[in-house]
């Protein structure tokens, strides 16, 4: 092309460079990113030439430190606490001029700096420090092993836990000047607990009390939390409140932002996204901040000279991690309030058995109010048993029994009417209507499930539809539901109340709050949404679906249930009420009628002592295919006071770990085995003060199991066994 024509009205005078630009770009992004260096040749750091670091390896065989030579170029920025970037399995081979080369890139934190190396071989160098900001203290670290022996675990696998990933962006803002402590909160509707008052003095005072608070009905308590908090940061120490969901933490966050204002405290929650998260984290990490609330990663917040610890609702499941090796926050505090001799409050609307027993040893005390305070905040509770449902016509017919479509009726009058339901969904389970028998998949035998209404049934395990089911046992062609979920309530509470809308809150779509206006709100258990106002009343519905599951903790967690819904409700005096379908003689429906969430737990804990069951026993699962199982039992040196309970089969998705774990309860393997494969399980369980002895001996046993796997012995080590120390289901 000439040049007059390529300065035509084209603009085709650029397009040459334009191209050269592009071509140079695709040309640059080829080229292969270089490895950091080796470091051949390079001198090294003339004081301390050696760094100690915790590579991210994650599994037990390799749970120790390994020392690396730190090049003269990276002495001033590798210090203890930063992250690194380290070669791991080069060999002894491969070693050029002194210094040991190869292997791959991995991940690790410096956690010390020597003179000297224990090693008697060369040793590799540092690749790079991935930023000089120290983000794992001494206190941390030592934190972090507490908890990875207490659980059998690997150090590397806690700090996974413990320390969030880097964002560059949120590293590089400066941190401001921490603001100065608040004054002492007044003591607010603390008052209202007998020992209330005092407890906040001592914050204030820079004591350090222990205490179980079973907090009352209604929406107080995230401010008498936040009140806690205030009173230890008055006394110039840090506060850490650790919650179950993202739901009461922003409800205590507001409650913070109201007493102390903006800047006063950090929100560490996962959905705040990985640079606000790790923002946040650093202002804690530096010292700008004192106060933190947040989910259950929050439990490792580095908070400076901290005074004291929270959790709240300690028995919602979710204040277990579901990965190795899997902690419980109300253990995690419980250990840094003994080690950092500070404050701890464990508070929720119910009691676990583990509460109780905290203050039954006497580690903690009782922060409760008086029968007048509770009558005066309580909704009344009524009960629907099995003789009120076989003479109620009505119950027959519909799933709601005459009282509490009486009381849901009432209610509509003056304000919104809270159901709960065990499940989501639409028809969860179904039974033939004459015999009883569940209705099952022609195909795999899975449970058969009503999608909607009037469609076909489906297998709830392989999918096929079932267009003409007839029970094999009695040859009845009816249906009838034995749990009903949240949609298919939703839809005939719809029919039975047409001028009042009808709201869900489940796993598809959880709601905050709900206004005062008259509005039926169906939910599952943990999603119920706060009310303005409260609730006028509340229906427990089908309570024998959570009260007969076939485990330990179901009496308790039917009633922390109950109870976290009731407390939601209007108290008597302002006409709340509560119908609870159970039947009222069962000790978890008494103690909700009586409003005795503590009298349940202390009784819980004198039969689990008889028994030798935790948490007055520490216990052990230990799960996998039998043939591994009795190798790894075999190869185990428990302690000699440890009972072996077992084996029995389970399936293999729920084997003793939450679903999606990896093999040895690692989220590093390849995930849970396929439900067809056959595993057992087997229980250990050991008197108090053997707990430490029995989660070495687990630990020693699946680390050599793994170093003999990862040399190469697939009989000895192949196949997935998976440890959980203190599982909550235990069955």
């Amino acid at each position: 092309m000439s040049r007059e024509n390529a300065g035509g009205e084209g603009g085709g005078a650029e397009e040459p460079e334009q191209l050269a630009l592009i071509r140079e770009s695709v040309r640059r992004a080829k080229v292969p990113r270089a490895k950091p260096r080796t470091w051949r040749g390079a001198a090294l750091a003339k004081e301390l030439p050696v760094a100690r670091v915790l590579v991210d390896k994650g599994v037990l065989h390799l749970d120790r430190y390994f020392d690396y030579a730190v090049p003269e170029e990276l002495d001033a920025e590798a210090q203890p606490g930063v992250r690194v970037r380290v070669r791991f399995g080069a060999g002894s081979r491969n070693v050029r001029e002194g210094r040991r080369e190869g292997g791959g890139l991995i991940d690790g934190f410096i956690v010390k700096r020597c003179a000297e190396t224990d090693y008697n071989g060369p040793l590799a160098a540092l690749a790079q420090v991935v930023s000089p900001e120290p983000v794992l203290d001494s206190g941390l670290l030592e934190l972090a092993r507490a908890v990875a022996d207490r659980y059998a675990g690997s150090l590397a696998d806690v700090l996974q836990l413990a320390v969030p990933p880097r964002h560059a962006r949120a590293e590089a803002k400066a941190a401001p000047e921490p603001p100065a402590p608040p004054t002492a909160p007044e003591p607010g509707s603390w008052g209202r607990y007998g020992h209330g008052v005092d407890f906040l003095r001592s914050l204030a005072s820079g004591g350090a009390p222990r205490a179980v608070w079973t907090a009352l009905p209604g929406p107080q308590w995230a401010e008498e939390i936040a009140r806690a908090v205030q009173a230890t940061l008055a006394s110039g120490r840090g506060a850490l409140v650790v919650v179950p969901t993202g739901r009461p933490a922003a409800r205590v966050d507001a409650a913070l932002s109201e007493l102390l204002g903006p800047g006063q405290h950090a929100l560490l929650t996962a959905d705040a996204g990985q640079e606000r998260r790790y923002q946040e984290w650093l202002a804690v990490r530096r010292g700008t901040v004192r106060a933190v609330v947040g989910t259950r990663a929050a439990m490792f917040a580095p908070v400076r000279d901290l005074g004291l610890v929270v959790v709240w609702d300690d028995g919602d499941s979710n204040h277990s991690d579901d990965r190795a090796p899997f902690p419980h926050v109300r253990e995690v505090l419980e250990l840094r309030a003994t080690r950092d001799k500070c404050a701890f409050l464990l508070g929720s609307w119910s009691c676990t058995v583990e509460a109780a027993q905290l203050v039954e040893s006497g580690w903690a005390a009782p922060l409760v109010a008086d029968r007048e305070q509770v009558r005066g905040a309580a909704p009344l509770v009524r009960t629907v048993g099995d003789l009120d449902l076989a003479r109620d016509e009505a119950a027959r017919a519909a799933r709601l029994p005459t009282l509490a479509w009486q009381v849901a009726r009432e209610g509509l009058k003056h304000g919104p009417v809270l159901v709960q339901v065990p499940r989501r969904g639409y028809v969860p389970r179904l039974a033939c209507e004459r015999c009883r028998e569940p209705a099952r998949c022609r195909r795999c035998a899975g449970p058969l499930e009503a999608q909607e209404s009037g469609s076909a049934l489906r297998c709830g395990w392989c999918g096929v539809e079932e267009a003409a089911w007839h029970c094999e046992s009695c040859g009845g062609f009816r249906l009838r539901a034995q749990v009903v979920g949240a949609r298919r309530t939703a839809e005939e509470l719809g029919r039975a109340f047409p001028a009042v809308p009808v709201r869900t809150s489940g796993r598809e779509q959880v709601l905050d709050t709900v206004p005062g206006a008259p509005a039926l709100v169906v939910s599952t258990p943990g999603a119920e949404p706060v009310a303005e106002g409260g609730y006028a009343a509340a229906l427990l519905l089908d309570g024998w679906a959570m009260l007969g599951r076939p485990d330990l903790r179901a009496g308790e967690d039917a009633l922390r249930r109950w109870v976290g819904a009731a407390s939601l409700v209007r108290p008597q005096g302002a006409g709340g009420t509560v119908v609870v379908v159970a039947e009222p003689t069962l000790r978890p429906v008494q103690a909700l009628v009586r409003w005795d969430p503590v009298g349940h737990a202390v009784r819980e804990l004198a039969e689990r002592a008889e028994l030798g069951f935790p948490p007055v026993s520490r216990m052990a699962s230990v799960s996998g295919p039998p043939e591994a199982l009795a190798e790894f039992l075999a190869g185990a040196e428990l302690p000699a006071d440890a009972a072996v309970l077992g084996p029995v089969p389970v399936r293999g998705g729920a084997a003793g770990g939450p679903a999606g774990a990896g093999p040895g309860g690692s989220r590093r393997g390849a995930g849970a085995p396929p439900g067809s494969e056959p595993w057992e399980r087997v229980l250990i369980r050991v008197p108090p003060g053997s707990g430490a002895a029995l989660a070495a001996s687990l630990k020693t046993a699946q680390a050599a199991r793994m170093a003999r796997g990862a040399k190469g012995a697939r009989e000895a080590g192949g196949e997935p066994v998976r440890v959980r120390v203190d599982p909550l289901d235990i069955g």
